[in-house]
């Protein structure tokens, strides 16, 4: 090999100096000699890990190319932050990162204020980095979240924690919301609840909405029933109880907590690029807002759990555990109390973050999946057809039909991949990685960007085209897309991927399909979306939808 024409200090080889050759090899001095494909000749580089089943990045043939040659959108964080701020970027940061990558390439870095990350979006490249996320996987903290906590001196739950505390804490969680005989059991309370929705909404059509030849037809936003829904529902599975939210005249108290995170949610992205406990201190507008509607969530879960806790000692003191009667599923914190091991504080961290994190991210993909059933109704039609067909077999078990009706699922997986809730899913790699032929040092925030993902034609054929049948084969992906499976993380993926996926997948499953059994949608030709970030992937206006009874 040729020495030097490029020098780069490897993180995790500390002194080691690599020089890198333009046609072919870098030199490690003490005379290890390595080929551009990250690998000793006989020896592999400790910490790096060469990229697979991707193209070759920006400058391919060159040999690995040193991190600070990856496109960058500008390398003051305050400056450009400073742009974001005035152009309100922060509201378009999906779209922002859609033309980043169509100007710049498949990888580019991205300084914001405090924060610095490297975006990807190919799913070989998504591959690579998953595969280097350790036994502890970490995403970026939400820091004025943790700041939250930390000055109000509560606990955190495990989407707030790293390390062995959180894998500890996530096991026992896993085993009440995500394993199956824990879906089987919280399922049918999710199924009760979509019922009535959809029951009381047929009483609506037909009270409010103007006759036609086959039944009533009624416009209207969805959005307010939705998020009534999604709360009705998660707090239905999460304490065991009706809080009664599809009643004529809706608790308060329920429709505050619903505004409180809808503000949390809205005040989180720009705080997330300043340091949090400064503007704590300062009594910052901004921070009050935030700290109030966390306030105001913790609140309002707190006198749920302290019902629930009351009425589950109740049944203890009668002879009954917290599972209540035989064979009755009495909640997740039924189920949590009931097994003791997690103390009483952490459970209640934990159920407060899965009330607070189940409400705009059901709510809102289900407008965008009645949005596009409404405007697509042969596939419409198509997803209609094998439910009633499922459910006929099914005989009326929920489960049964859902298993039957494998469009539910794409239909949800199609919906979120051009609409994902979470624009990315980060990860700090444990080990030096090769991205597109770029060196990338272990503990950098490398973040997969979901929304361009999506719309991605190196990844999807047709994108724009919605075809909930798209996931029903092993779609190939052709050009730059390869990478397996790595093209729907709307629920992240691996063991930090979202705690409440299971109850979000069968909740919204199950309201699309009662919603299709009994109701046929339109919307408007004139009926434009666009969309609004806040945290999580909105409509800039919810679209109004026409539901035809069958």
């Amino acid at each position: 090999c040729v020495p030097a024409c490029l020098c780069v200090t490897m993180c995790g080889i500390q002194g080691m100096c690599v020089s890198v050759r333009q046609a072919a090899c870098v030199r490690i001095q003490r005379g290890m000699c390595v080929c551009p494909a990250g690998t000793v000749a006989g020896i592999g580089v400790e910490g790096v890990t060469p990229a697979r089943g991707g193209p070759a990045g920006r400058g391919g043939g060159r040999g690995l190319r040193r991190f600070e040659e990856i496109p960058h959108t500008g390398s003051s964080g305050w400056l450009n932050l400073v742009k974001f701020w005035r152009e309100d970027r922060f509201k378009l940061l999906h779209k922002h990162m859609e033309r980043t990558f169509n100007t710049l390439g498949p990888i580019y870095r991205e300084r914001l204020g405090t924060q610095s990350t490297v975006n990807i979006l190919l799913p070989s490249d998504i591959s690579e980095l998953f595969r280097s996320e350790g036994l502890h996987p970490r995403r970026m903290t939400l820091q004025p979240w943790a700041t939250h906590r930390e000055t109000r001196q509560h606990s955190k739950g495990v989407f707030l924690k790293n390390g062995a505390e959180w894998r500890a804490d996530r096991l026992l969680l896993n085993r009440e919301v995500m394993m199956a005989p824990a879906v089987r059991r919280f399922l049918p309370l999710l199924d009760e609840v979509a019922r009535d929705f959809c029951r009381l909404l047929a009483t609506r059509v037909e009270k409010e909405g103007g006759k036609e030849e086959r039944g009533h037809s009624l416009t209207i936003d969805p959005s307010p029933d939705l998020f009534r829904f999604a709360l009705e529902a998660s707090c239905h599975v999460l304490y065991g109880e009706r809080i009664g939210l599809f009643s004529t005249s809706p608790s308060q108290e329920s429709q505050k907590f619903i505004f409180a995170v809808e503000r949390m949610l809205a005040t989180t992205p720009p705080l997330l690029y300043l340091p949090p406990r400064l503007l704590w201190r300062l009594g910052a507008p901004l921070w009050t807002q935030h700290a109030t509607a966390w306030d105001i969530i913790f609140s309002h879960a707190e006198k749920r759990i302290q019902r629930g806790v009351q009425r589950l000692r109740s049944t203890q003191a009668a002879g009954g555990g917290s599972g209540g009667a035989e064979g009755e599923f009495t909640g997740i914190l039924g189920q949590l109390m009931d097994k003791g091991q997690l103390s009483l504080e952490l459970i209640r961290a934990n159920i407060t973050e899965l009330m607070a994190g189940g409400v705009d991210t059901t709510a809102v993909p289900l407008q965008f999946a009645l949005y596009e059933l409404g405007r697509n109704p042969a596939v419409q039609e198509q997803v209609r057809g094998q439910v009633k067909a499922a459910w006929a077999r099914a005989g009326g078990d929920a489960h049964k039909a859902l298993q039957g009706a494998p469009l539910l699922k794409g239909l949800v997986k199609e919906t979120l991949r051009l609409y994902p809730v979470g624009i990315t899913v980060q990860r700090y790699p444990v080990r030096d990685i090769i991205i597109q032929n770029y060196h990338i040092p272990a503990g950098t925030c490398v973040q997969a960007c979901l929304y361009p993902l999506g719309r991605s034609r190196d990844v999807f054929q047709d994108p724009e085209r919605f075809d909930p049948g798209r996931w029903g084969t092993q779609e190939s992906g052709e050009g730059a897309g390869g990478g397996g499976g790595f093209r729907s993380l709307a629920f992240g993926f691996g063991a930090r991927q979202c705690v409440g996926r299971r109850i979000a997948e069968n909740e919204m499953q199950l309201l699309l399909m009662h919603i299709m059994l009994s109701f046929r949608l339109s919307v408007s030709s004139s009926e434009e979306l666009s969309t609004k970030y806040t945290l999580i992937l909105q409509p800039e206006t919810p679209p109004r939808i026409t539901f035809s009874t069958l």
